[in-house]
């Protein structure tokens, strides 16, 4: 049975294609197979496979979708027909296609607005959205990937990449290392131990001995410098390469990759440890820098003679 016949009869035809999440978006890609051309055939037939069925089902979860006027009076009705300004209560969205690629984009105007052209044009759209309102995209663009993953028995969805170890350590070092030959056959990168985490045996090609010469384990507590110097408490995983990632917060970047020997112990009552001298030098370098820039010249002259007072202490050992 053609595409059109089955078209025709209700039935979606059979297509190939990924369907992915983005910040507050949901987005579908296809491979032709061919270059593209505006309008072509294929586009044409994209557009009313899967475009037209994504404007259907937004309809049908009470969302209004409609052509936008602006982009009528700019490019005329053609071009403003690859478009839809979609609003449902206080959630707004824009779904477009282009080429190869569909994209809705959901954003909202009430709550932590910073741009001064709107919540459309704003970083971290689900960070700023209510919680109500972070719900309600939630559910749109899932509804969205289940009918098309289900209509389409060619469509696949691939989950967000994990961009940090919280809330999961281990799913972050598994995304990173795994590859899609273990993804396919459920298997990780190097033997592991009962946590999931490389084995002793994996890790002995490495050192894994910290600044006090101890062996770093998963799930160590351990201190370190950052780059600015400032002391961080964390537990450590890793030790591939003899690098060992130390997770000292809950946010998004609190985390670093440090070399096995740069992790210290600290116990209560023990003499703090000192800012090693690369960072030491390296943040008085910056803090001279800021005092030229800004015509602080009395604190410059200080740091000046700082810098070459700790650079005569280390030549003379």
């Amino acid at each position: 049975m053609s595409n059109d016949t089955n078209t025709a009869a209700g039935r979606a035809p059979s297509r190939t294609g990924v369907v992915s999440f983005g910040d507050a978006s949901l987005n579908v890609w296809e491979d032709p197979g061919m270059p593209l051309t505006f309008g072509n055939a294929w586009e044409r037939q994209f557009k009313a496979d899967v475009f037209a069925r994504i404007v259907q089902q937004l309809n049908r979860m009470g969302w209004v979708c409609e052509i936008p006027t602006d982009l009528i009076e700019r490019y005329g009705i053609n071009f403003a027909r690859r478009d839809r300004y979609c609003r449902k209560g206080d959630l707004h969205a824009q779904l477009s296609v282009g080429g190869r690629h569909i994209e809705l984009k959901i954003w909202q105007e009430l709550h932590n607005v910073s741009n001064c052209n709107g919540g459309r044009y704003d970083f971290d759209k689900e960070k700023r959205m209510p919680y109500l309102l972070r719900l309600q995209m939630e559910h749109t663009r899932r509804r969205l990937r289940d009918y098309l993953v289900n209509v389409f028995d060619g469509y696949t969805f691939r989950p967000p990449e994990i961009t940090s170890p919280n809330p999961c350590p281990l799913a972050y070092f598994n995304q990173h290392w795994d590859g899609e030959y273990e993804r396919k056959r459920g298997t990780h990168r190097f033997d592991r131990g009962a946590d999931g985490w490389p084995s002793d045996n994996a890790l002995g090609s490495w050192s894994r001995k910290d600044a006090d010469d101890a062996v770093l384990q998963h799930g160590d507590v351990r201190f370190l410098r950052d780059s600015q110097g400032r002391l961080r408490r964390g537990r450590v995983y890793g030790g591939i390469n003899g690098m060992w990632m130390l997770v000292y917060g809950p946010g998004h970047r609190d985390h670093a990759h440090k070399s096995a020997g740069e992790f210290f112990s600290f116990v209560p009552g023990m003499q703090r440890k000192a800012v090693p001298a690369y960072h030491a030098n390296k943040r008085l370098q910056q803090e001279l820098t800021l005092a030229i820039n800004s015509q602080n010249f009395e604190r410059a002259i200080v740091l000046r003679n700082l810098i070459a007072q700790r650079a005569e202490v280390a030549a003379n050992g």
